[in-house]
């Protein structure tokens, strides 16, 4: 049987988690894929720092250049994170012609199209099926089974801790700040929570799927971004009574161009908060599951539903990415599957204000007449339609909640109008707004 030679970089959660399925299902990989896989040497920051796997001394090194220049290692697994000593560790493999497997979303979201360049250069390939959705196979899907597809829209739940924490507080009435810190208990969230629940690590995921789905790369800074600190359980309740849930949703939509050349193709990519009918798939994610849901022209609607982080399913992504590696080089064919095929050269990301949607809408007003009437005033003079509405209790004279639900506006519609609404005496405070969004 044919071998091949790895070197890794990262010990940590997600490097312990492939050293152990590599010792586990080895034999199954080697039999399966028809080459056996040797790890050689593993780079780590120091050798007694604490790890959930114990990896031996005599495989580790503190220099990552011990396994990305070793002439030996064929394959190098990048598990370290960040973006600037990774961005140099996997430019380092690709100019050495050495094909590189990363779990690493946020160097991709940053430096993608000099890495995919640099792979090509070089005559060899970057595999990252686990940088999105962990063991969920998005990458792949996207990229080969649907290659026949022009994508339709994408939604993704692609972080496992938001998820949580707004399951917790529609399942359990828990308020923003107590499923946070039970999801800290639980590991699903760092004590410095901000990647998450800010929406950064759903930004780089989503960036990533569009740029597969559309042809050309989505930056970070074209992606509008809000996170879930602002979701309260006042709005997790009144989103129930409507029929929805709230859900941090990573968005990929076409909104105009169907391919034709020639014919620009106009996005939208963005991450936020959005209310889901109780009735879609998407609205029953629970706990710190992932399920992203892609619509193709042929195939119409699929959805990819799993464990989106953690040390074994992300593992098992890598595994994936290291047999296609191996295979590749067994067949002298490195870039049979490019990382990334730029087939849309003149797409343009449109910005927030020009995307379309729903609303939900709540405002804190006096309980007293014609308050309503002159919100629907200023709404009516910008176009946009209200389809109900809820008022919650009966207190004349003191400050209750009005729940308005919209009908389809521009978004930079809906920012003007609320300014002017919460300049009205009689609105209490800042008026609080979500999208709607799968209701057609």
């Amino acid at each position: 049987m044919d071998e091949v030679t790895i070197g890794m970089i990262g010990a940590g959660t997600v490097g312990g988690g492939v050293y152990r399925a590599l010792k586990r299902n080895g034999g199954l990989l080697a039999s399966r894929a028809g080459i056996r896989v040797r790890l050689k040497k593993i780079a780590v920051k120091a050798f007694d720092e604490p790890r959930k796997v114990a990896v031996p001394e005599s495989l580790m090194t503190l220099d990552w250049r011990e396994v990305v220049e070793d002439p030996e290692v064929q394959i190098v697994v990048e598990l370290a994170g960040g973006t600037t000593t990774a961005r140099q560790m996997v430019l380092t493999a690709l100019r050495l012609g050495k094909p590189v497997v990363t779990a690493n979303k946020a160097l991709l979201s940053a430096h993608g199209e000099e890495l995919f360049a640099a792979a090509g250069e070089h005559g060899t390939n970057l595999y990252y099926e686990a940088s999105v959705g962990g063991g969920i196979p998005i990458i792949k899907s996207l990229r080969d089974g649907l290659i026949g597809n022009r994508i339709d829209c994408i939604y993704g739940i692609v972080n496992g801790t938001c998820n949580y924490i707004l399951w917790r507080m529609k399942e359990e009435g828990a308020e923003f700040h107590q499923a946070l810190k039970e999801a800290q208990r639980l590991g699903y969230a760092e004590a410095e929570p901000s990647l998450d629940v800010d929406g950064h690590d759903s930004l780089h995921k989503i960036g990533i799927l569009a740029s597969l789905a559309y042809g050309f790369w989505v930056r970070p800074k074209e992606i509008c971004r809000e996170g879930i600190r602002s979701v309260s359980l006042a709005d997790v309740r009144f989103a129930d009574q409507l029929g929805y849930t709230i859900k941090l949703l990573g968005v990929a939509k076409r909104l105009a161009g169907r391919g034709v050349p020639g014919e620009p193709k106009t996005i939208q990519a963005a991450v936020y908060p959005a209310l889901v009918p109780n009735h879609h798939v998407l609205a029953n994610v629970a706990d710190s599951f992932n399920a992203i849901l892609v619509c193709g022209d042929v195939v119409g609607d699929t959805l990819f539903y799993g464990r989106g982080a953690g040390q074994d399913p992300t593992a098992s992504a890598v595994l994936s990415d290291i047999a296609d590696a191996a295979r590749d080089l067994k067949h002298e064919s490195p870039n049979r599957v490019p990382p990334f095929v730029p087939h849309e050269r003149n797409g343009r990301v449109a910005p927030a204000a020009e995307c379309v949607s729903r609303y939900y809408v709540r405002l804190e007003v006096l309980d007293r007449p014609g308050v309503l009437g002159r919100v629907a005033t200023i709404l009516g003079n910008l176009g946009i339609g209200i389809s109900s509405v809820i008022q919650p209790g009966d207190c004349p004279g003191k400050t209750v909640p009005l729940i308005l639900m919209m009908h389809k506006a521009p978004f930079a519609a809906m920012a003007e109008a609320l300014e002017a609404v919460g300049r009205l005496e009689a609105v209490k405070r800042k008026p609080v707004m979500y999208r709607v969004e799968l209701c057609d």
